[in-house]
């Protein structure tokens, strides 16, 4: 059965960082994303699959063909996985169909109307405060970590920030 090394949200999904950084730091052979935007998208996927290195297989699922996909293709395999997500909204849907259980890396929230932001890549709504909130009384290990080289930060510390502004 595949397993996910990393659970990662970035609203940019597949870049420098993730490529160069995380793939190397967390040993993935396998990158899916899930983004029900990028599933309908044939062009922007084209980009994205060509993004990867050689040797690393990119699947692109939305948050519906994910579940089967996790359940029945990737049980199937061997890899280990970095999964990215783009938002909190797409990583609760996870986490709730059971996919996403351990640790979850928050590297990167963009801007946008509603948004303060807490610290460098991270922009919090009260709906991503309302969902970091209901992972951490699951329990769940989440924290934002934008490079390998920096030290994780716990997301409470960013919650506490986004209420003080």
């Amino acid at each position: 059965m595949s397993k996910i090394v990393l659970a990662r949200v970035d609203s940019r999904l597949i870049h420098g960082q993730v490529v160069t950084k995380w793939l190397q730091q967390s040993a993935a052979n396998e990158i899916i994303v899930v983004s029900d935007e990028l599933e309908q998208d044939e062009f922007l996927q084209s980009i994205y699959l060509m993004a990867a290195p050689p040797g690393v297989e990119v699947i692109i699922k939305g948050t519906e063909s994910v579940k089967g996909f996790w359940e029945n293709e990737a049980a199937a395999k061997n890899t280990k996985v970095l999964f990215l997500v783009p938002d909190l909204i797409t990583l609760k849907e996870m986490v709730a169909a059971g996919i996403i259980t351990e640790a979850i890396q928050v590297g990167g929230l963009g801007g946008g109307p509603n948004r303060k932001n807490v610290v460098k890549n991270i922009n919090l709504s009260e709906e991503d405060v309302e969902i970091l909130e209901g992972l951490l009384a699951k329990n769940m290990d989440v924290y934002f970590q934008a490079i390998p080289e920096e030290t994780p930060v716990p997301i409470h510390k960013l919650i506490e920030k986004y209420k003080s502004l």
